[in-house]
Formats: structure tokens, C-alpha cells, sequence
């Protein structure tokens, strides 16, 4: 199939070869690139993933592969400059080695990821640290700028105030929010003095990055509108329109940042507002760009705007879907920009690497230093400085800037690759080392805990749910906005103006963490809870009597669908058991299974069983008894059957002893026919005879076929 959808495309292009000019052929060459990148961008971050190295990594590397410096260019039937290599073989004094659509397609996934980040930003963070995350980001800017801009002067030869020099300061700023924030995660340091101090310099780097990049992209604009030099005065100009415009929108979205979500609000369901929000990140991205400013700080000040908002979570998790999608084009595409000659010249590769050890050395110093006047002891400073060392999205997003200006050639760009390259394999194994020393960083506890977790025990995973489920309805009905983060976890993000409440869902409770001042309206909530689930217990039990649901479930059709072959081995099947009570039945069932190495735990799954059958009986009528329950002691569903010619009391429906008797496991956490399976049985043992026939049989064999014939 994947050879058909990939061969095909070759012939329709050969044929439309001389019609290669007209735009939906342009649009269809532009598709079936998406489509490639798409798919080699997911298998390479996956693969890199899997050796625990960032999928930035796998992305950019996937995109140097495929580009028009490589496999991309290699011209094949319907092809004749190459998949990716058309653009640059028909213009070969462009700036951009890949087409204009597909870099504005790139554009489009720089702006939706900064939006993101900016989302992203947690200002308690700053509360909680924010001296020390401003004195770490500021050291650390100051210090990188100047080695990175330094670099270029003393062995590019460029002045210090050339705009490449200045960019190269600049990109050296950038800190991958993405990389470090993966690293913390994986390690459960996301809130350990480290980790605040970490995010926190982290986002100041990028803002202040950017804020530098807006003042170079005006002053180059000013030498290419004919000015040689760049004069104090103009400098001065410079920054009063970063001010004026850059920092002015920021001030303004932080300030009106709860009428803008009140604005979206309007607009029905929880997926419009979201996208909607996306478009103010591309009007004002639009704004800053006709300003004469990057247009990535646009879609960084809306996401900061709105991180602070109930909205937050909402958009984050309704855009995930279009993030996923577009952000590994924008990387893929930074690595087609990489020209391979620069790995081939020994000049361009030393300067290369040794732009990494400056850029290495300047956050380990810069960040790492000031920290010590800051009550933190030797690990946690090289812990803070490792961890600031990564550089990724925000830093290619500069460095595309400068490619597309002409201020940064091709070389010059490759090298910064390869500093993403480098610091972004480094740091995750160096970082996970550091954190994985049982020691502290800090010389005194530093983070007194925020917030305060209160807890509600429970019974049973089950209860759980059927609690938690409640609680979510009420939440949503006073207008708060959740989100579930990890499926896996059961940990959700609830919010609403400033109430930020985490709920997660354990097998033996419901956990909720709150500031102190909110402690009293989960407990009001929780309660409120009980009270409506126990009025609607009560409900049911009026209302509805499991006997005559069981007696109703015997009742039916059996499912054609259902193959018992696939649950049921002629092994678990047993012609004389000899328990006389219901609980030795269940223990000998339960025996069957663990002979044919079906259970892991003997002992726990008849605990579960038998916790099931004493809520209620699985006797039904005409002697059959059908016990069951779901298990993480199996791992896939499965059943044993076994016959009492005298008979058991199983307290049936009928009253009769129980003589045939199916025991049904199924895996608690997977998708597993375990209803259809129960209701199949029920409905053709049910059938006139069945019972006597089965009972007539001599071997498990002949029961087996007996059994697997009648019910597929």
C-alpha cells in the first residue's frame, strides 16, 4: 500500500511535467511533500525518543536527510529536480533552499509554536523564584550574548555591532523550553527549586531573546535601506519602537488578558474559542511584522496573554492536534535549510564547534555563578547551568529569521544547527545524571509548598470513577474548564478565573491539590457530590431490581460476532469438580486457570472474584452460575468452565443448584469484549437442553467443541 501511495504520484507528475508552473500543479507537488515530512518527521522523533534524545533532534536530522542538499534533490521519475529540489535549481541565488509555500507553511508552525510556549509560561513560577530566575536569566543573557557575538568577531572577523555578529549573540540567548521542560518531567523535578529556578530563567531568556531580536531586525533594516552604519541615535529609535510597540502589546495583554478570554467566550463550545484565539496570535504575529518586528513575538505575547487566563488549558489541549501536526514541519524544514558542504570544510566545522563550547560555557557560567549567592551548593548549580544549555525551537526560529533576511548565509546557518545539534543531545543524559543523585541543591529548603493536597479515600478503583465523574459534572456546571493531561494518570487541571484546582484520580482515592484558600470549596463540592450520588443510589434501588435484570439478561440472542475459540483453551475446562460451597467452586475455577499459567496471582484474583460474587450472585437459572471479574493479574481476557453433576448452591435465580459454571476473566485496563462475552453466554445456555447435553459429555474435548460450536 505505501509503495502504491508513493510510486502512483511519480507517474501523475511525469505526466503533468511541462504544466510544472501552474499552481495546483505547485499545489499538488506541495501536498505530497507535507505528506512525506509528516511521516518521516513522527518515525525519526520516535526512533530518537526510544535512545532517549530529544525528537527536535530526530526532526532536524530527518530534514537534512530528506532536503534539497541530499535525498531531496535527487531527480527521479515525475521529479526532475528532486521531491524538495525544484525550488532551488530554478532559482539558485534564492535566499531559501525549499519553495515559498512550503516555508510559509513553516511560518505558520514557528508562529502556532511560540503561541504555545507562551501559553506555557507559568507565572507563579516567577512568584515563587523570581529574583533568582531573573538574576539567573539575565547573567545568562548577558553572558551569552557577548561569547556568541564574540565568536563571530574573532574568527569570522565581523565587527561587533555586525548584524551577524548580533544574531549569532542572540541565538546563543535561546534556551529550549521543550527540551528542558521534558527533561524535568521525565525526572519528577518540575517543582524542585532546580527545576522552578530552570523554567523560569528559561522563558525570561527567550522574551529578552526576542526582545533583542526585534531591535536587530530594525537596525538591519535600516543598512539595507542604504545606512552603512548604524548610529547611536538610530540604536535609540530601535529600542523606543521595542518599547513602544513590543513591550507596550505585552503590557496590554497581561493587563486586559481576562476581558480577551471573556471575548472568546463568546464564541459557542470549547473548540471555537481556542481556534479563534489562534487567530488573535496570527493578527497580532501580522502586527509585529508590519511594525517592522519578528512576527513570532506577536504569537508569543498573545500565548503570554492568555497562559494567565481559565482558558489556558483549553486552548493548549484543543490546539495539540494542529501542534502536532505543524511544529515537526517547521523543524523538518529548518533541517532542509542545512547545506552538507558545511560538514565537508574543516574551517566552518571548527568554528562550528567551537561556537558550541561558547554557547555551552556561557549558560554553565552565566546562569551557574550567581546562583551560588543564592543559597545554592555546588550540585545545584552545575544541575541549573546543565539545564540551560539546550537550545531548540526559539533559536532556529531566530536563525531562520536571519536566513530569510540575508544576514546569515547557508554556512553560517549550518552551524547553528549543528549548536542545536550538539546541546540538545548533551544536555538530557548530563541533566538526568545530575538529578539522579539523591542530594539536595540548595544549601537551605527554599520552596515552601504552595499548594495543599486533600484527600477523599475510596473503596475501589470503581468508586472512583463514579465519584470522579460526579465531581467533573459539577465543576463544569460552575463554569469551570478542565482538562485531563494524562490519560494514563487520571490527573486533570481544573480552572476558572484564578481557582486553579488539580484533580487526580488513584485506585484508592480522589486527590486534590488547591491553594489554601480554595481547601473549602472542594470540600463543598465533595460533598455535594456525595449527596446527589447517594440520592441517585437510592433512585435505582427503587427503582430497579437486579434480580429481574439478571433474569432479563438470560433472555436474548447469542452474538455470531463472539468466538469463544479465542478466549477458551480445552485446558480450563474441568468435567468433576468437587467443591461443595460457593467459594470452593470459585477457588477451583480460579485453579484451573492458574494450572495453565493463565492468572499471575492465584490468590489476588480470587480475592477479586470473590469480591464481585459476595456484592451479588452470579447463580442464574437452570443451573448455570457465570462468576467473573476484571483483573491486572492477566493479560488478555480469558475463561474456564467446569461442571458439578451434583450440583452447588450458588443462590441461582431459580434456586436450583448451580451444576455448569463459567468463570470470565478480563485485563482491568483494556479494551476487551467482556460484556458481549458474558451476555453470549447467558443467552445460549439459556436454551432448552443445553445444560443436560453438556452434562452428558465424558472429556473436556468433546465439551470444547460442543462449546465452540454452538456459540461462534
Amino acid at each position: 500500500m505505501l509503495a502504491t501511495v508513493l510510486f502512483f504520484p511519480t507517474i501523475l507528475f511525469a505526466e503533468s511535467a511541462s504544466e510544472s508552473s501552474t499552481i495546483m500543479n505547485k499545489m499538488g507537488l506541495l501536498v505530497f511533500q507535507l505528506g512525506v515530512i509528516v511521516f518521516v518527521a513522527k518515525g525519526m522523533s520516535i526512533l530518537f525518543e526510544k535512545i532517549k534524545i530529544s525528537g527536535i533532534v530526530g526532526e532536524l536530522i530527518a530534514g537534512i536527510l530528506i532536503g534539497p542538499y541530499l535525498l531531496g534533490g535527487i531527480p527521479f521519475p515525475g521529479f526532475k529536480y528532486g521531491l524538495f529540489g525544484a525550488f532551488p535549481a530554478l532559482t539558485p541565488d534564492a535566499l531559501l533552499p525549499v519553495s515559498p509555500e512550503l516555508y510559509g507553511i513553516a511560518t505558520i508552525a514557528s508562529v502556532l509554536l511560540l503561541f504555545m510556549l507562551g501559553l506555557e509560561t507559568n507565572f507563579s513560577l516567577f512568584l515563587r523564584l523570581s529574583s533568582t530566575g531573573l538574576l539567573v536569566a539575565v547573567m545568562g543573557v548577558i553572558t551569552s550574548f557577548f561569547i556568541g557575538a564574540w565568536t563571530s568577531v574573532l574568527l569570522l572577523g565581523h565587527d561587533f555591532m555586525d548584524p551577524v555578529s548580533l544574531f549569532l549573540g542572540i541565538i546563543s540567548i535561546a534556551t529550549s523550553v521543550g527540551i528542558t521542560g521534558r527533561i524535568l518531567t521525565e525526572q519528577k523535578k518540575m517543582n524542585s527549586p532546580e527545576g522552578v529556578t530552570i523554567l523560569a530563567a528559561a522563558v525570561i531568556d527567550n522574551v529578552l531573546g526576542i526582545i533583542f531580536l526585534t531591535a536587530v531586525v530594525g537596525m538591519s533594516s535600516m543598512m539595507v535601506n542604504g545606512q552603512d552604519a548604524i548610529q547611536w541615535g538610530n540604536i535609540v529609535l530601535v529600542g523606543i519602537k521595542v518599547i513602544g510597540v513590543g513591550i507596550l502589546f505585552t503590557l496590554l495583554g497581561l493587563v486586559f488578558s481576562r476581558q480577551i478570554s471573556n471575548f472568546l467566550k463568546i464564541f459557542p463550545g470549547i473548540k471555537v474559542p481556542s481556534i479563534m484565539a489562534f487567530g488573535l496570535a496570527l493578527l497580532l504575529a501580522g502586527i509585529f511584522e508590519k511594525a517592522g518586528l519578528a512576527m513570532i513575538v506577536g504569537a508569543y505575547v498573545m500565548g503570554l496573554s492568555l497562559s494567565k487566563t481559565d482558558l489556558n488549558y483549553v486552548i493548549h489541549e484543543s490546539l495539540k492536534s494542529l501542534y502536532l501536526f505543524a511544529v515537526p514541519i517547521f523543524f523538518v524544514v529548518s533541517g532542509m535549510m542545512v547545506n552538507l558542504r558545511v560538514f565537508t570544510s574543516k574551517t566552518i566545522l571548527i568554528f562550528g564547534l567551537v561556537y558550541t563550547i561558547g554557547a555551552i560555557i556561557a549558560k554553565v557560567l552565566g546562569c551557574g555563578i550567581p546562583l551560588f549567592f543564592k543559597k545554592f551548593n555546588a550540585l545545584g548549580v552545575l544541575r541549573v547551568g546543565m539545564g540551560m544549555i539546550p537550545r531548540g525551537e526559539v533559536a532556529l526560529i531566530i536563525a531562520g529569521i536571519g536566513l530569510s533576511s540575508g544576514i546569515l548565509s547557508s554556512d553560517i546557518f549550518g552551524m547553528v544547527i549543528v549548536m542545536t545539534i550538539i546541546t540538545a543531545v548533551l544536555a538530557p543524559p548530563i541533566e538526568s545524571a545530575l538529578f539522579n543523585k539523591d542530594k539536595k541543591g540548595t544549601v537551605v529548603d527554599l520552596l515552601p509548598p504552595m499548594n495543599v493536597t486533600t484527600t477523599f479515600a475510596l473503596p475501589s478503583p470503581e468508586t472512583v470513577d463514579f465519584v470522579a465523574a460526579k465531581c467533573l459534572e459539577l465543576f463544569r456546571n460552575e463554569g469551570f474548564f478542565i482538562n485531563q493531561m494524562e490519560i494514563g494518570h487520571r490527573l486533570y487541571d481544573i480552572r476558572k478565573d484564578n481557582i486553579f484546582i488539580t484533580m487526580i484520580c488513584g485506585t484508592d482515592g480522589i486527590y486534590f491539590e488547591t491553594s489554601p484558600n480554595d481547601i473549602h470549596y472542594v470540600k463543598t463540592l465533595m460533598y455535594e457530590s456525595f449527596v446527589e450520588l447517594n440520592e441517585i443510589i437510592n433512585q435505582l434501588k427503587d427503582t430497579t431490581k437486579p434480580e429481574s435484570l439478571k433474569s432479563d439478561f438470560m433472555e436474548g440472542k447469542d452474538d455470531k460476532r463472539i468466538n469463544l475459540k479465542q478466549v477458551l483453551d480445552p485446558g480450563c475446562i474441568r468435567l468433576n469438580l468437587r467443591g461443595t460451597t460457593k467459594k470452593e467452586i470459585i477457588e477451583e475455577l480460579v485453579d484451573i486457570l492458574d494450572s495453565q499459567y493463565q492468572i499471575r496471582d492465584k490468590k489476588s484474583v480470587f480475592n477479586e472474584v470473590w469480591e464481585r460474587e459476595q456484592s451479588f450472585s452470579t447463580g442464574m437459572k437452570n443451573g448455570l452460575a457465570i462468576p467473573h471479574a476484571r483483573t491486572d493479574y492477566i493479560d488478555s481476557i480469558t475463561l474456564a468452565v467446569g461442571i458439578h453433576r451434583k450440583g452447588v448452591d450458588f443462590e441461582s435465580l431459580d434456586g436450583k443448584p448451580c451444576q455448569v459454571f463459567f468463570l470470565l476473566l478480563s485485563p482491568k485496563n483494556k479494551t476487551v469484549p467482556h460484556i458481549q462475552i458474558l451476555a453470549h453466554i447467558a443467552s445460549i445456555m439459556s436454551k432448552e437442553n443445553t445444560i443436560q447435553k453438556i452434562l452428558e459429555y465424558k472429556t473436556p474435548q468433546a465439551v470444547y467443541q460442543f462449546l465452540t460450536e454452538s456459540l461462534d
